[in-house]
């Protein structure tokens, strides 16, 4: 018998069982859709997260004041209890100082390397902006940044210029709007926004460019934004205790580890650090804090891969099972074909093959239904639709595998059959 007629009987055998192969492929179908679900809700996570953050460049690094509550630890030194407590006193009297305006002006002049430096600070978080009745919820950012903070923020101008030394020195009150904030307060007629005069909170405001959208962003609201110059913010946040945030671009990305290691240098030095003290602050790479991010999803994606194998596990052995009892079923079927001529090895791999296309006929409908369920999330994250597809070639092999070994005992059973004492049963 050709294989092409072994793969057609089997075929014909496991659509003539439909309540058994039905409840089979049931079962092999949630562990596939559980595995392929969490994965595809995996890369839909992955893919914002990289959206949120590779729009600030991946060639750009920021320099943070290193805050106690979230950075500080204890001293590892062993020793002596007073000289521990002092130096741990000392370490963190260092610690959790804020970035001042000096230090930054200093760095700014002293970093030498081919690149962009950008010197900013959050004026407010909850700052609603108003333009004749129209306003915005108050859950806008307003930022006052330099004549760099644009570059290295990743923003384009949609209309209207860029802050001039003028603006810069003396502060005065010009801003730049994001793109959410001037469609909310302007409508469609967002683009005639430039030299409008506009409320930010308790204060009023020119408008001197609008900002082109940053694109979709579920975690972080890049284009709900107010800029404004840094002398500004300085000038009517004086109160504000808030650290000054240092950005640096650099010209060619090749050279990104030279410059944190020349920027890491001279910060020290602007801070009065000495050689033996640790640093006080922290640099970050926009794509180091994505990939830091991604991480943590790994034990999901383990989870996900145990979850699967232990309802895979359960489908093998009920496959298993099935087949068994499709053997005994089948016992005078088999002496029947046996009498005909067939051999031990076709009525092997006829068994095989039906356990097979089960196996695969549920990964199918795994597939599909955890990609759908998957993309439920990346809906929710306004990611684009994702396939995992080296997750779903897996699942396919890994249910391939789970068919064939659920089908050799079964298989062995029926190919070892006689054919006189098969054709006698009962």
């Amino acid at each position: 018998m050709k294989f092409a007629d072994t793969f057609d009987l089997a075929w014909k055998t496991v659509r003539s069982n439909r309540l058994r192969t039905g409840i089979t492929v049931t079962i092999i179908a949630f562990g596939i859709m559980a595995l392929v679900g969490i994965m595809t809700a995996i890369d839909a996570m992955n893919n914002s997260i990289y959206e949120n953050f590779t729009l600030l460049g991946s060639n750009t690094f920021v320099i943070h004041y290193q805050s106690n509550d979230f950075f500080g630890g204890g001293d590892d030194n062993g020793g002596d209890v007073k000289k521990t407590s002092k130096k741990a006193a000392e370490k963190k009297s260092r610690e959790g100082q804020i970035i001042t305006y000096r230090q930054a002006e200093d760095f700014k002049e002293r970093f030498l390397f081919p690149a962009a430096v950008s010197i900013s600070q959050i004026g407010d978080y909850i700052t609603t902006v108003y333009f004749e009745e129209k306003k915005t919820n108050p859950n806008v950012r307003l930022i006052g940044g330099d004549e760099n903070y644009l570059v290295s923020s990743g923003y384009t101008l949609a209309t209207g210029r860029n802050f001039s030394l003028v603006d810069l020195q003396s502060g005065r009150n010009v801003v730049i709007l994001g793109r959410d904030v001037a469609f909310k307060i302007f409508g469609d007629r967002w683009k005639n926004a430039v030299n409008a005069v506009i409320r930010a909170g308790a204060n009023r405001y020119r408008v001197i460019g609008v900002l082109q959208a940053k694109g979709a962003s579920s975690m972080l609201s890049l284009d709900n934004i107010v800029i404004t110059p840094l002398e500004s913010v300085r000038r009517l946040y004086a109160g504000s205790s808030a650290s000054l945030n240092l950005s640096v671009t650099v010209n060619n990305i090749k050279q990104m580890e030279a410059a944190i290691g020349e920027a890491t240098g001279i910060f020290r030095q602007v801070r009065g650090l000495s050689v033996t003290d640790d640093n006080n602050f922290y640099i970050d790479r926009s794509d180091s804090l994505a990939q830091k991010l991604e991480s943590l999803t790994f034990y999901l994606s383990a989870a996900a891969f145990i979850i699967g194998l232990i309802t895979l596990g359960g489908a093998a052995i009920g496959l298993m099972n099935i087949m068994l009892v499709a053997v005994s079923e089948r016992t005078r079927e088999i002496g029947l074909s046996k009498s005909l001529g067939a051999k031990r090895g076709t009525i092997r791999t006829q068994f095989l093959l039906e356990s097979i296309l089960i196996s695969l006929m549920g990964a199918a409908c795994g597939i599909v239904l955890g990609v759908g369920v998957g993309n439920i999330f990346s809906l929710v994250l306004s990611t684009g639709f994702v396939v995992p597809w080296g997750w779903a070639l897996g699942g396919i092999l890994i249910c391939s595998v789970t068919g064939l070994l659920a089908g050799i005992i079964p298989a062995i059973k029926a190919g070892r059959l006689d054919p006189i004492v098969a054709l006698r049963y009962e």
